[in-house]
């Protein structure tokens, strides 16, 4: 893959530029209370010549050079040696807490799966397991770039706060990636408010309060704006002096940096080329975006299809409004007329990708366009089944929402858009927790 270096970030809307060494530059500057549509994206240049990754199984370690987070460290006069001890010592924090720190996950031909789907001999899809992944999913990827930022700025003086008075981190969610914040919270004993549905229950809240972590229930208020009300409390502690650290590029574009490392893995793993497409499940966004990215900066030619469910849909709604005022690329500054909160209550056995709005919808579609990919909608039949043949025809145990991209995958072999030669990658992201449904038993 050609090597990038990150440089600055710019925001989709009004196109302002932060250099990539500003500690904290979570969102645009001239983003004000209440408007997100001022989103910072990272904007890497080609160095020149081919990447090697470091030697290393670490993917943050091996593909460091290419983070965001490696120039804003060499930005502070940290030295290259250091900086790879700096990601090693946390990765080692992180490993007492969750068991194991980040690792290559395992990416194979299911052919099994693809028998049952009728691929020919030369087809196939190829399925890398999150699962085992740090707290069970992709998530933590995107969040340790975040957690990386925000030590190093401590470390150097750089932020607002000491180790001794560190403001309370803030997530909101209820699934994947509240644990694996969480997670991360607690490798480094920063303090941690997640803010979930006001039905939340089970194992994920069971471990989030064995991590130590606040949590606050956030029922729907009679004069609350749409969108989601957890979201609404989170952003309200955050403007209150909370740190966002979640998986939404609107809320912190550091997460993305982090959501490209999976991208480089699978094309270090396979080959650049290997795919001819890679089905993605899209809840917020930032997983499409961060391997959308990571396949454009690498010159790939395996097209990104977005993944939803018929329950809840907004990105592809968003894909059709921008074709029809100017295009799909480049969006941004007509986010009024492209993306806002689905309107009705968002539903499906996939709850992990019900997110009202697709925050990081700009990336997605820029990198769609730029791989000549497109989104998907599956009917509830497909993510029920997709569900079913992923524990009926793979070793992965997980969950609804880690299969959604398979349910894409069936729906665009019933409609004829993907032929029988095709060579499509999955992520199986987040690992069962609990029984299922009675619907599946």
């Amino acid at each position: 893959m050609r090597a990038v270096v990150a440089g600055r970030l710019r925001c989709v809307s009004c196109g302002a530029l932060v250099p990539v060494s500003t500690a904290l530059s979570w969102r645009c500057p001239n983003a004000v209370a209440g408007d997100r549509r001022h989103v910072l994206v990272i904007e890497s240049d080609d160095s020149g010549g081919d990447f090697v990754p470091d030697d290393s199984d670490n993917p943050f370690v091996a593909f460091r050079r290419m983070l965001a987070w490696d120039a804003f460290a060499a930005s502070t006069g940290m030295a290259d040696d250091d900086r790879r001890s700096f990601i090693e010592r946390i990765d080692g924090l992180v490993a007492e807490v969750a068991g194991t720190g980040f690792r290559f996950t395992p990416v194979s031909c299911e052919s099994r799966l693809s028998d049952e789907l009728a691929f020919s001999s030369s087809g196939g899809v190829w399925v890398k397991d999150e699962t085992h992944n740090v707290a069970g999913s992709h998530k933590a990827r995107h969040l340790f770039t975040e957690l990386l930022h925000l030590l190093l700025a401590e470390s150097r003086g750089l932020a607002p706060w000491t180790a001794s008075t560190r403001p309370e981190l803030a997530i909101a969610s209820c699934g994947n990636a509240a644990m694996a914040a969480s997670t991360l919270a607690a490798a480094v004993r920063w303090p941690i408010r997640v803010f979930v549905p006001s039905s939340a229950d089970g194992v994920v809240v069971e471990t989030l309060t064995m991590l130590g972590a606040t949590i606050e229930r956030c029922p729907r208020r009679d004069d609350d704006p749409p969108g989601d009300p957890c979201v609404l409390r989170f952003r309200e502690r955050v403007a209150g002096g909370a740190v966002p650290f979640g998986v939404q590029g609107t809320e912190n574009a550091w997460c993305l940096d982090g959501g490209r490392v999976i991208g480089w893995e699978i094309i270090h793993q396979l080959g650049r080329d290997a795919l001819t497409h890679m089905v993605i499940q899209v809840g917020g966004g930032a997983f499409a975006a961060g391997i959308g990215e990571a396949f454009v900066l690498a010159g790939c030619s395996t097209a990104l299809v977005a993944a939803q469910t018929q329950g809840c849909a907004p990105l592809e709604r968003a894909w059709r409004m921008a074709a029809s005022t100017g295009g799909t690329l480049g969006a941004g500054p007509r986010w009024s007329d492209c993306m806002w909160p689905w309107e009705s209550t968002p539903t499906s056995l996939a709850d992990g990708i019900l997110d009202d709005e697709t925050y990081d919808w700009v990336e997605v579609c820029d990198a769609m366009t730029k791989t000549g990919g497109f989104p998907v909608v599956s009917p509830e039949t497909d993510v029920v089944a997709a569900y079913e043949l992923a524990h009926g025809f793979t070793s992965v145990d997980v969950s609804p929402t880690g299969s959604a991209g398979l349910a894409g995958l069936l729906t665009l072999r019933s409609l004829n858009r993907i032929d029988d030669d095709a060579r499509v990658g999955l992520v199986f992201s987040g690992i069962r927790r609990g029984v299922d449904p009675p619907t599946l038993r």
